[in-house]
């Protein structure tokens, strides 16, 4: 069966006094999940478990991200995780501390079959 795209979720997050590029991430990743309710997956018969969610986190710092820990963020589905070059670093007035903010991107799959034009099964 082909892997379809069934949703994108977008979020941010930001760590305003850590600078901790992982904590950002987290908060970026729940912000996109923690909005809505899925249930794509359990309407077409499929658990939620059979997603697989792709997540990419943009950071300024983007190898300072523990893509494991953001993983732990899914409640269910398998996940792969990604950083890369993104996000904002923000320096206070006094240059004393930066304010990371990210990005997130968790597009969701599922392996099914598709119906053609004509509306019969494809497989």
């Amino acid at each position: 069966m082909p892997k379809k795209r069934l949703a994108i979720e977008m979020g941010m997050g930001t760590d305003l006094h850590g600078q901790d590029y992982t904590k950002a991430a987290v908060r970026a990743l729940k912000d996109a999940l923690w909005h809505n309710s899925l249930s794509i997956a359990p309407a077409l018969g499929y658990p939620r478990e059979s997603m697989v969610v792709e997540v990419e986190i943009g950071v300024a710092k983007p190898e300072q991200v523990d893509c494991d820990e953001v993983a732990k963020v899914l409640p269910y589905g398998s996940a792969s995780v990604k950083a890369v070059p993104g996000g904002l670093d923000v320096l206070n007035d006094d240059a004393t501390n930066t304010t990371v903010i990210a990005n997130a991107a968790a597009v969701v799959y599922l392996d099914i079959d598709v119906a053609d034009a004509a509306g019969e099964d494809a497989s």
